[in-house]
């Protein structure tokens, strides 16, 4: 039987090329889609390095001397700690911390070098003031299994914590950092300080790669104790996780209590935000993007798919009479469906290998989505081109199925006549 297909599909030779170039162009173009929006699912869903559910963000407020409830004689840092510790003693409240420019799904970043002997960061790296307990709100990770507690105890006896691609530049992972001292921050290098664990790279937001992502954390009280100013200000933040069991109108309950309870001085909490709110506002020009992407793609694989339905529609239709003719000689419509559907998957399989030359290409001269450091990953571009070879081969199905099936119904006599 191969001898036979082959030698049909030989003697077809003129018709079988237009359609073997119509099924090599739509090999690439589907490689194409596909590896685009499997660049955009596995960005997404890298790990994020944090966790923001059941957490919310508090912004505090203060009087101006201008109210008539102003209090000149109030320090406004010991009312900020002050409010910390009520809010820690609320029933549904499981963890609270301050920090600068560091909470997730936030636009501003602070950055600062970091040295280590002859190493020296040279990239963009995210600077984040933290109490102690921000690593416990947002359930921060260390890369040899440090949890959350542990690390917020690193941070208390001032060591400070880094994500492990810190010094990727050298091929070096912190991991064999941690727990050495000699790194010098915020510039200064008369002051030395210990890294106390590794962390899980913590990603800006769901659409930035981790490898961007550099990252480390100092605890925002010691920066006060070592008399760098007073750091605990009105412009921190103040993130607290909630119980999982309590969190239900939480944010209703406590601006219930916000004027009774946590008014103190010219303190005051001005809102309350959700991070599934902060998370979707933050991210909702990429995500419009994304579903942007996903219409055009979706339409242009609709037309690939009545494209190629199309065709082998047409084909199969025009060979009513060659049907006729098998039925005649004794073959079964098992044997003829399988007959033309091998000779579809047979010039599927032969352009296939012209079509792996160019998708190679393409992703070699990075003319498709970049990730991990290069377009040119073996398990990526291989995976993709199954996912499109698989999906061709499905529409070819299709099209060969239906009107094949209606051709077999036909009498050989009719079919013979017509023609």
């Amino acid at each position: 039987m191969q001898k036979k297909l082959f030698t049909q599909i030989r003697n077809e030779w003129r018709g079988n090329l237009w359609l073997a170039l119509e099924l090599l162009v739509v090999s690439v173009v589907m490689w194409y889609i596909i590896d685009l929006l499997y660049c955009r699912l596995a960005t997404y869903l890298e790990p994020r390095g944090f966790n923001t559910e059941h957490c919310y963000l508090i912004e505090m407020g203060r009087l101006t001397d201008k109210s008539p409830d102003y209090h000149t004689d109030r320090n406004t840092a010991d009312d900020i700690c002050t409010l910390v510790e009520r809010l820690r003693h609320r029933p549904e409240v499981e963890v609270v911390s301050l920090s600068q420019n560091a909470y997730p799904y936030n636009g501003s970043n602070s950055s600062d070098p970091i040295e280590y002997d002859t190493l020296r960061t040279n990239s963009y790296v995210v600077r984040r003031l933290v109490t102690p307990d921000f690593v416990r709100v947002f359930r921060y990770q260390g890369m040899q299994g440090e949890t959350p507690e542990q690390l917020a105890e690193m941070l208390r006896r001032g060591d400070f914590l880094a994500s492990d691609n810190l010094f990727s530049r050298y091929g070096i992972r912190m991991t064999a950092l941690a727990g050495k001292d000699g790194f010098h921050l915020f510039g200064d290098t008369t002051m030395n300080f210990r890294l106390g664990a590794s962390l899980q790279p913590v990603r800006y937001d769901d659409f930035e790669q981790a490898r961007f992502c550099r990252t480390y954390l100092f605890n925002l009280e010691e920066l006060d104790r070592m008399g760098g100013g007073r750091w605990i200000n009105i412009d921190n933040e103040l993130c607290v996780r909630v119980r999982p069991d309590q969190d239900h109108d939480f944010i209703e309950r406590l601006k219930a209590d916000s004027e009774s309870q946590y008014r103190l001085g010219n303190v005051y909490i001005s809102d309350v935000r959700s991070f599934v709110d902060i998370r979707r506002n933050y991210q909702q020009s990429e995500m419009n993007q994304l579903r942007n992407y996903c219409i055009g793609m979706g339409f242009l694989l609709l037309n690939i798919f009545l494209g190629l339905l199309g065709t082998f529609w047409f084909r199969t239709q025009q060979r009513r009479s060659e049907i006729a003719l098998h039925k005649v000689s004794g073959a079964t419509d098992r044997a003829m469906f399988s007959r033309l559907l091998c000779e579809g998957m047979f010039l599927l399989l032969i352009v296939t290998v012209p079509a792996l030359l160019i998708d190679f290409n393409l992703a070699k001269a990075e003319l498709n989505a970049w990730r991990n450091g290069t377009t040119l990953e073996w398990d990526r571009l291989l995976l993709c081109a199954l996912a499109s070879f698989v999906l061709i081969a499905l529409m070819i199905v299709v099209g060969i199925w239906y009107p094949a099936r209606r051709a077999m119904r036909v009498q050989p006599a009719e079919a013979l006549h017509d023609e």
